[in-house]
Order: C-alpha cells, then structure tokens, then sequence
C-alpha cells in the first residue's frame, strides 16, 4: 500500500518546519530564541490560514449549507438514542 502526500499532510510538515527552523535559529545565531520562534511561528499562522481560509477543505460555499440527514450522522455523534 502506497501513501501519496495531500495539501494537508504537507501543510502540517510546513508548519512544523517552520517551527523547527525557528528553534534552530534562536540556538545557533546571536538572535534570540523567543524572537526567532514568534517570527517563524507567525510564518506557521500563515500556513494554517493558507490551509483554513484560501484552499479550504469545501469544495464550493454551497457545500456548507448543505444538512446532512440524521440517518448518515454516525452513531457516535448522533443527537439521537438508538434503542
């Protein structure tokens, strides 16, 4: 079984690199740690609002207004008992 990297997987590895560089940034330069961490940690904001806002996970608006029926919800996070 092969595994195929999705827009999402890589916005996770993009924010943790992000992060990453941060730290390693604020290690092995004269810049301190909390300055280089909330730089790049604002670089990692801006993968989440990339991934949120810009490349959402609809495909179209329309699909937000759509109600799902009670019958497909599953059972775990039904608001119905089944008896």
């Amino acid at each position: 079984m092969s595994y195929s990297l999705h827009y999402y997987d890589l916005i996770l590895v993009c924010i943790a690199a992000s992060l990453g560089v941060g730290v390693l940034i604020g290690v092995l330069t004269p810049i301190s740690l909390e300055v280089a961490v909330v730089g790049l940690g604002l670089v990692a904001i801006a993968f989440i609002g990339h991934a949120l806002f810009v490349n959402g996970p609809v495909d179209e608006p329309a699909d937000l207004t759509e109600e799902v029926p009670v019958e497909e919800v599953p059972a775990v996070l039904s608001p119905t008992e089944k008896n």
